[in-house]
């Protein structure tokens, strides 16, 4: 468990946020996309990949994600200063969240309750802290759409858009960008994209693995999708 990989602008630790590796709390906005709670088991072989093939993610399960235990420490840890936190309206919110913003995934994103005529194709991202600026737009974020295959490029089963990434990032307050839960590294690759530092911590190190690799490509990462 150690530092995995570095470069003028992203540092990535290898182990865990909480007991490991405490630098993610030198920066100065929080930028992440922690276990939401659920503690359920991902069943992509349901339906498979479109492109030949089940999903790599089928019965398995997202780390930490048997409570919102690891999310609560790291905010407890973090405390009011800037953070932007995904999450899921099934769950309550963190602390010191004032205001929500709507990530609108796209259509074809997830079955959710086949009971009812409507998708899930949306989640929350929770706004907490002060020192955001920007152009004053939309709470709702749209034509940031979700990959949905591991054959189409998707690298983890919570991955995010590098280009909803560089959005939310650009209204942060100035300085160090951290991601204490990196997942496949959407939010350090658009840091670096932006020009801005960034430190990441990932449990897993197939996800460094791949984090590295992202953020190690010589051409900008805009079409890619934690």
């Amino acid at each position: 468990m150690s530092l995995y990989y570095q470069d003028d602008f992203v540092t990535l630790y290898h182990g865990d946020c909480l007991t490991e590796h405490r630098e993610w709390l030198d920066a100065d906005v929080l930028v992440t996309d922690p276990p939401y709670g659920y503690n359920v088991k991902l069943n992509g072989s349901r339906r498979g990949d479109k492109r030949g093939g089940h999903s790599p993610w089928a019965n398995t399960a997202i780390a930490n994600d048997h409570d919102l235990s690891a999310r609560d420490a790291v905010m407890s840890a973090w405390g009011d200063r800037a953070a932007l936190v995904f999450g899921s309206w099934k769950m309550p919110k963190p602390e010191g969240t004032h205001t929500v913003l709507i990530w609108d995934k796209g259509l074809g994103v997830g079955m959710g309750d086949l009971s009812v005529p409507w998708r899930p194709n949306w989640e929350e991202i929770y706004v907490i802290g002060k020192g955001y600026s920007g152009h004053r737009g939309s709470s709702i974020l749209t034509g940031h759409t979700v990959v949905s295959w591991a054959s189409k490029g998707r690298d983890h089963p919570n991955m995010k858009p590098t280009t909803l990434m560089e959005r939310l990032i650009e209204k942060c307050p100035p300085g160090v960008i951290s991601d204490s839960f990196s997942g496949s590294g959407s939010t350090l690759v658009a840091a670096k994209n932006l020009g801005r530092k960034a430190i990441g911590v990932e449990l897993e190190e197939k996800y460094c693995d791949i984090i590295a690799k992202r953020c190690a490509q010589e051409v900008l990462d805009f079409g890619s999708a934690s």
